[in-house]
């Protein structure tokens, strides 16, 4: 009799690999799993290292510092953030907003043929930020809405600085 499918069998443990690197923006947890970062997250406390970290994280870690220090201005990292095909088409619009420009979320709505709030509530969803530049992404006129990393508002105004972006409040 053939084994089961992987994902048929319960409580599987699955790789994920993390780091926890310092930023200006406070400590972020990055995630791989099978070669590809699935996450980034604000991590509080200690740093988080479990054992020596993996090529990727390694060069995460590399790109961030870079990208913080002004030295990079996009990132070259294989990404894999789950998500239902409506975020993962909103998050692949994001990416494609450079460094140092904006978008609204009412032209990503427009170009996705779909609604402002549907374009919000994916960039709120989104489990790569920085690396998938959801405070790139503004309200109506400029101005800053929401943002689901540690600081909201003032992390996302904190990015766009990096950035040279000056939006209003």
């Amino acid at each position: 009799m053939p084994s089961p499918a992987p994902s048929a069998i319960p409580d599987q443990e699955v790789a994920v690999h993390r780091l926890t690197v310092r930023s200006p923006i406070g400590d972020l947890t990055l995630l791989e799993h099978d070669g590809t970062i699935t996450g980034l997250s604000w991590e509080a406390g200690p740093r988080v290292r479990h054992g020596t970290p993996t090529a990727l994280l390694a060069e995460a870690e590399s790109q961030l510092a870079a990208y913080f220090d002004g030295r990079i201005k996009k990132f070259d990292l294989p990404l894999a953030a789950p998500g239902s095909k409506f975020q993962k088409r909103v998050w692949k619009s994001i990416g494609a907003i450079g460094y140092g420009s904006t978008r609204s979320y009412g032209a990503l709505a427009k170009k996705l043929r779909t609604g402002p709030r549907a374009v919000a509530g994916a960039c709120g969803a989104n489990p790569i930020p920085v690396l998938i530049p959801c405070h790139r992404v503004l309200g109506a006129s400029g101005l800053l809405h929401g943002y689901s990393g540690r600081g909201g508002i003032m992390t996302k105004a904190t990015l766009l600085y990096l950035e040279g972006v000056r939006a209003k409040a």
